[in-house]
């Protein structure tokens, strides 16, 4: 958690104005960690979201949920942020501005809303910008660990083509930047030595570019395309950079499926995330009704938050109905989760933290599956089961 909070103070805290910089500095490690975003909005409270839940932070650095009593965010307070972020030069960051967001160093991204200005059908930037979203990236070395046996064949042989399934904010993004580090790596006590992948980086949320570098690590044996559409990227991974494993985050376009067939095609793996929130719901949109039918895939990794942000619900082979893992399983590594934080999150009956201090997480120990709590740290399929 240390490491996770000093990187946190180091890589956020200079770019948020004053006062909010030094009310998010009292709250304390343990809510600290836990965040996921913070939402800054004019005339409004300053939000703070972790694990499914949102609140309120007043003047006082404590945390509500009583809307009257949080700080309100002036129109100062987001022109310095706006200021701060784009080194008082908003103009050299116009393409971005298009997008709708700003990339940090560290990976880190600040989504902004406010009025768009259209010329031709496009958006060109975004004027009198109202509000902000800074997301906070996070990196969980191993909290990959539990699914990897899933995702390989034989004796570390070649991966699975996997699908992600997971609805918003339940730590998807974060476990296949796991995924890519240890497929890039090799994966320890399996056998698997690591391969090339290219990571089509559409959106700059998984390897968390900043000029082009990685800010995560995802790997040595690595590629990013950072900014690329993930339909031409995937083909573009394929013509020129002779991949193993193509890994990209929320597929679900024609043309990115057709990629995904071409991949499929030219012998390479793929994986990747959908937001859904099982594969019943998935198998009810037309373009992916086909792909479910042919098994592009062979192995879904089903997620949600029976046991708070990061939990593998289960695991399932290409039919879609083989359960290869069939019970909730906390994706951690250590005493962090995919939430950031471990048992000094949780929030206690009093809505205090473990160490005291305040805590954001929603999962209360004994309000969730039990089944979770007992779960191994790493669940290795049994005989062939896996493999099926």
């Amino acid at each position: 958690m240390d490491d996770v909070y000093e990187r946190l103070v180091r890589e956020i805290m200079l770019w948020l104005p004053e006062p909010i910089r030094s009310l998010v500095g009292k709250l304390g490690r343990a809510a600290v960690v836990e965040l996921e975003e913070i939402r800054l909005r004019v005339g409004r409270p300053l939000a703070l979201e972790a694990g499914g839940r949102s609140l309120f932070l007043t003047p006082e650095a404590g945390l509500t949920e009583d809307k009257g009593k949080g700080y309100k965010v002036s129109s100062q307070d987001l022109a310095r942020l706006l200021q701060l972020v784009s080194q008082a030069s908003l103009y050299a960051l116009e393409e971005e501005l298009r997008q709708g967001y700003i990339t940090l160093p560290g990976g880190y991204r600040v989504g902004l809303g406010g009025e768009a200005v259209v010329e031709g059908g496009r958006i060109r930037h975004l004027k009198h910008i109202s509000s902000a979203s800074i997301r906070l990236s996070r990196q969980v070395p191993g909290c990959a660990d539990a699914v990897m046996p899933f995702v390989l064949r034989n004796h570390g042989g070649h991966p699975y083509r996997t699908l992600i399934v997971s609805p918003p904010r339940c730590g998807k993004t974060t476990l296949l930047r796991d995924m890519v580090r240890q497929l890039s790596d090799g994966v320890r006590g399996s056998g698997f030595p690591g391969v090339n992948v290219v990571l089509v980086d559409e959106r700059s949320e998984v390897a968390g570019c900043y000029h082009g570098m990685p800010q995560n690590d995802v790997g040595a044996r690595t590629d990013v395309l950072d900014g690329c559409p993930k339909g031409e990227g995937m083909l573009m991974a394929i013509r020129a950079l002779s991949p193993a494993v193509v890994a990209t985050d929320e597929i679900g376009t024609p043309v990115e499926l057709a990629a995904v067939q071409e991949m499929l095609n030219a012998g390479v793996a793929v994986v990747t995330t959908v937001h859904a929130a099982d594969l019943g719901e998935l198998s009810r949109r037309t373009a992916w009704a086909a792909v479910l039918e042919q098994q592009v895939f062979e192995r879904f990794i089903i997620m949600g938050r029976s046991c708070g942000s990061g939990t593998i619900e289960k695991i399932l082979a290409a039919d879609g109905r083989t359960v290869l893992l069939g019970r909730p399983l906390r994706a951690s590594a250590g005493a962090g989760g995919l939430g950031g934080g471990g048992e000094a999150g949780v929030v206690a009956e009093n809505g205090r933290s473990a160490n005291g201090g305040p805590g954001l997480r929603v999962h209360r120990p004994g309000s969730g599956p039990e089944l979770c709590l007992a779960a191994p740290a790493v669940a290795r399929p049994a005989g062939g089961l896996a493999n099926a």
